[in-house]
């Protein structure tokens, strides 16, 4: 499916493009947003490499990996951006994750990202299951999962090496039908 295209009130999931390095490593460069990921901040190059990934990756067929902005509708600014990844040992399953600058935190940002990113899942990619996984230390990120209703399954132990160091996992899910329940009735 390319290319992808959902917005809430406030924001808008878009396909990454190469003019958003900046903004990307204005995420991916900080260790405030690090912090809690499974990597030490990146490097302007880096991050170059990993957008110029991301775009040639989207026109993939099939596609496997949804690498996209998250914009704020009013601005057009880039404020950090979510990820889906299909996966192959699962049927109609995918891993997801996302990451916002850190002047957005506390404003709401991660639940919306996490519905659009849903939303794309479960309404565009008719998969069954999204899961993902979050430090045990990343507080905001279990009520923002817990909010959007997914529920957290477990740990998977010495998970993630960071800075020489192994890290667990906690991961949460939610199932298609776990989420249609949640959805407005209301809705035509």
């Amino acid at each position: 499916m390319y290319p992808v295209s959902r917005h809430s009130q406030r924001l808008e999931l878009r396909e990454l493009v190469l003019d958003d390095v900046a903004a990307v490593h204005a995420v991916y460069g900080s260790a405030t947003a690090t912090e809690h990921l499974s990597f030490e901040p990146r490097t302007l190059d880096q991050v170059t490499q990993i957008v110029a990934r991301s775009v040639a990756s989207a026109t993939a067929e099939p596609r496997t990996e949804y690498v996209l902005a998250v914009a704020q509708r009013d601005t057009g600014d880039l404020i950090g951006f979510g990820r889906l990844a299909t996966d192959p040992h699962q049927q109609r399953a995918a891993t997801f994750g996302f990451a916002l600058r850190p002047d957005t935190w506390g404003k709401g940002y991660g639940l919306e990202t996490v519905h659009l990113l849903l939303g794309l899942a479960f309404k565009e990619l008719h998969l069954h299951r999204v899961w993902g996984a979050r430090s045990p230390l990343n507080e905001a990120s279990a009520k923002t999962m817990t909010a959007a209703g997914m529920v957290e399954e477990g740990v998977i132990r010495a998970h993630v090496q960071k800075a020489g160091q192994w890290r667990d996992s906690v991961v949460h899910a939610i199932l298609d039908d776990e989420w249609a329940a949640r959805q407005p009735t209301d809705v035509a």
